[in-house]
């Protein structure tokens, strides 16, 4: 049977905050029989934007990572929960019964992912429901996909099989994969969440002045075995990204055919910029 997923592109997300605006329309003060009660109007983010900033002045990239219900097909929510207050639709999409929930404020600690939210009012645990009664309704897909303004999230439904042939295509991950929950929501271009990058400039004195080395060969070695390699730019710059944090030293080799090659050091804690590196 086809299913619910939702790909997330970290790459394309510009924190437009459309996404969280969407879910705040539909659900403020809207109550959904038989999907969810209203959603209060300040203090839940059922779609939650993260911030993170990688590197140094002047080479520093920022990033934004929307972060949902997972809709997981082994949910920690539905064993935490009491009188099948949790289910999992044949969609792949997990429902929080709004009235069969009332009082189990144990689900919110239940998520690993911190998408589920406490509404005192209505003495509930709530979540976003992947739009589920527009979806069971005839619409395409949900209204945050709608509203994103730079395509960074897709929904697909699609057989298991398709999906993990997509996973593979478009190198996608899921959050905490190792926790054995299967999330539904997966993304592209996490690395700029879990992984830092070395980068640098590299320069070299031409006619007596010292300008900007574009084409220089930058290999990056943990070890002695070389780890990845790059050019420069032609800005002089270099980056080297998807390295693991707290990794080790590393051994950065600079080469260029017109200049003498130089190499330097780097202990990787988060992501590093080496500055100007002259030949």
């Amino acid at each position: 049977m086809k299913k619910w997923n939702l790909i997330v592109d970290i790459g394309k997300c510009h924190n437009s905050n459309n996404c969280f605006l969407s879910v705040a329309d539909e659900y403020v003060g809207n109550a959904h029989a038989g999907y969810t009660a209203p959603m209060p109007l300040h203090g839940h983010h059922w779609i939650n934007i993260h911030r993170r900033e990688r590197g140094q002045a002047p080479m520093v990239d920022v990033s934004y990572m929307p972060t949902m219900c997972n809709h997981c097909d082994n949910p920690p929510c539905m064993e935490a929960a009491e009188n099948n207050a949790v289910v999992k639709r044949a969609d792949g999409i997990v429902i929080i019964d709004p009235d069969k929930a009332k009082g189990q404020k144990q689900l919110v600690d239940a998520c690993p992912y911190d998408a589920i939210w406490w509404n005192e009012k209505e003495d509930v645990p709530q979540a976003w429901i992947f739009d589920a009664h527009l979806l069971d309704r005839g619409w395409p897909e949900p209204r945050c996909v709608q509203a994103c303004p730079t395509g960074a999230l897709k929904s697909l439904m699609v057989e298991d099989a398709e999906m993990v042939q997509i996973l593979e295509k478009e190198k996608l991950e899921a959050l905490k994969s190792e926790l054995g929950t299967k999330p539904r929501i997966y993304y592209k271009n996490l690395n700029r969440f879990t992984k830092c990058f070395i980068g640098g400039t590299v320069a070299a004195e031409v006619n007596g002045v010292d300008e900007c080395l574009e084409k220089a060969l930058v290999t990056l070695n943990l070890d002695g075995h070389k780890i990845a390699e790059t050019w420069s730019d032609a800005y002089g710059d270099f980056k080297l990204d998807d390295i693991a944090p707290g990794s080790g030293t590393y051994k950065i080799e600079i080469a260029h055919p017109d200049h003498p090659s130089t190499s330097i050091e780097a202990t990787l804690g988060e992501s590093a910029y080496l500055g100007v590196i002259k030949l």
